[in-house]
């Protein structure tokens, strides 16, 4: 009896890569601007119920297309189903605008304990991704994501406490996603300094936040 094959596959391209890591983001937008309802709290579960939908299945394309999922998306995952589940079950749409702030302080912590310890955890994640970039440099970019989490953290708490729903929803996709994009690109001169041979797919696997 035969097996199926269990080593990776060949890495995706960078535009199936951005859809896994930003399209349950833009399906979360766009089915709380098209989900009918009466209620406000019923087109935001229709919205929530597609996301995890949505973040399930950029799990499945990860693992089918690679066979395997980055860590990032795994914690991405499981938090928005946690606090989608929360949004249901409490029928409050606060749990799921709080995701994000719990996945950006995950991901600083995590990172930011890694550089105390001396224990590159981006390196780790991202190696292939920035090919010949000394140890110096994983540095600066490990304490670099580190604040650009925080920030993002505190941003988050920001716009969701003091804006409606749909305003916060527009903001992921319209503030957060680009944002992110920025910040990759900036950071693109300290990697040159710092060693990067190729920096020809310079937004190759940003973090995700989801």
């Amino acid at each position: 009896m035969t097996t199926a094959d269990p080593s990776p596959r060949a890495p995706m391209s960078t535009g199936l890569r951005l859809a896994v890591d930003y399209g349950p983001l833009v399906i979360f937008f766009a089915t709380n601007q098209l989900a009918p309802g009466a209620l406000h709290i019923q087109r935001v579960l229709t919205a929530t119920a597609a996301f995890m939908l949505a973040q399930m299945a950029a799990i499945a394309v990860s693992w089918w297309v690679e066979r395997r999922v980055p860590p990032m998306l795994w914690i991405t995952g499981a938090l928005v189903l946690a606090f989608g589940a929360l949004t249901f079950l409490f029928r409050d749409e606060r749990f799921i605008q709080m995701k994000p702030t719990f996945v950006y302080l995950l991901f600083a912590g995590t990172l930011g304990i890694g550089l105390m310890t001396g224990r590159p955890m981006l390196k780790m994640l991202l190696d292939t991704t920035y090919p010949g970039l000394t140890d110096l440099g994983w540095r600066k970019l490990t304490r670099n994501w580190t604040l650009f989490f925080l920030a993002m953290a505190i941003l988050n708490e920001i716009v969701w406490r003091s804006t409606n729903f749909d305003f916060w929803v527009g903001f992921k996709l319209w503030g957060a996603i680009p944002l992110t994009l920025v910040f990759v690109l900036a950071n693109i001169p300290m990697l040159l300094k710092n060693g990067l041979a190729d920096p020809t797919d310079p937004i190759a696997k940003p973090p995700a936040e989801g």
